[in-house]
């Protein structure tokens, strides 16, 4: 069956961004600000909250960046006047980070800045290994100055405990996720396990450290080990909070509501939905098998 589904993946590329489409928009809330406002709305409507992201690969220049950090400003502003439940992320390399890191440093200065001014956040996503280091070093020089600005760990990274000592130390706040980019076995873990047991471990140096962290799965292991840590270190609700992508495991999502934990999503938006369709299917090639049985309705 994983090989089935890896070659649904190969024949999806090849299939009309038409047909693509059809699926996609479940996993992402179009292609304007409009579309993700609206989304917004509904989900704040059932008490869950959201983070919205503009869709953007490939930056080649600092034109583009300097485009892209717009849609963000823009976003931050129809969160304000749309009084939602939601902050932004943005990828470092969108930015600019991999093109100058003192230029990419102003473009998300800006954005925190403006964040702070209308009382939100912003969520500096992690990206492959080769920016580890750059996107760590901008957090730093950031939280120097704001304290509405967050990072992303990757528990299969094998270097991501001994940051999470160090990050601790600026009272960091955290999204803990698996991670989802191939990265080499010298410097990730491959086996499942390992990677769950990475997490738990890091949630726990988080959570005894008194600092706020988004626990971004949707592995019902992962979900139940993160419950029990909560009580058994009494954690008080204020200080985590449970985050899933958009149209992935909507039951769980609504347990994890329902029973009184706050629960974000990550609502993505743009133009671009298709390289990023396209990535979510090569890190999930399962959800391909799902999505051909849904077009053809094979039960």
């Amino acid at each position: 069956m994983h090989f089935l589904n890896k070659l649904i993946v190969s024949l999806v590329r090849l299939m009309p961004h038409s047909i693509v489409w059809i699926f996609s928009k479940r996993y992402i809330s179009g292609e304007n600000l409009e579309d993700a406002v609206n989304l917004v709305k509904s989900l704040n409507e059932k008490g869950i909250y959201a983070t919205i992201d503009v869709l953007g690969e490939a930056i080649k220049n600092k034109k583009e960046a300097l485009e892209d950090k717009s849609k963000c400003l823009e976003v931050l502003e129809a969160i304000k006047n749309n009084n939602l439940k939601a902050n932004l992320s943005i990828k470092p390399t969108q930015m600019g980070l991999g093109l100058d890191e003192e230029f990419a440093y102003q473009q998300v200065s800006e954005l925190v800045e403006k964040a702070k001014r209308i009382n939100n956040f912003v969520r500096i996503d992690m990206e492959d290994s080769p920016h580890t280091d750059s996107t760590f070093r901008l957090y730093r020089r950031l939280r120097e100055k704001y304290n509405n600005v967050g990072v992303v760990i990757q528990s299969y990274l094998k270097r991501s405990y001994n940051d999470v000592v160090e990050l601790n130390k600026l009272n960091t706040n955290y999204r803990l996720c698996k991670g989802i980019y191939i990265e080499p076995a010298e410097i990730a873990y491959k086996e499942r396990q390992k990677v769950r047991d990475n997490f738990v471990n890091i949630l726990k140096e988080i959570l005894k450290a008194g600092n706020y962290v988004g626990i971004a799965t949707h592995d019902e292991y992962l979900i139940n080990e993160s419950y029990r840590l909560i009580k058994e270190l009494n954690v008080p609700k204020d200080k985590f909070e449970f985050q899933m992508l958009l149209g992935v495991k909507e039951d769980l999502r609504d347990k994890i509501n329902a029973d009184g934990y706050k629960i974000r999503i990550y609502v993505p938006f743009g133009k671009q939905w298709y390289k990023y369709s396209i990535r979510r299917l090569q890190e999930n090639p399962q959800i391909a098998g799902h999505i051909v049985k849904n077009l053809f309705r094979i039960k």
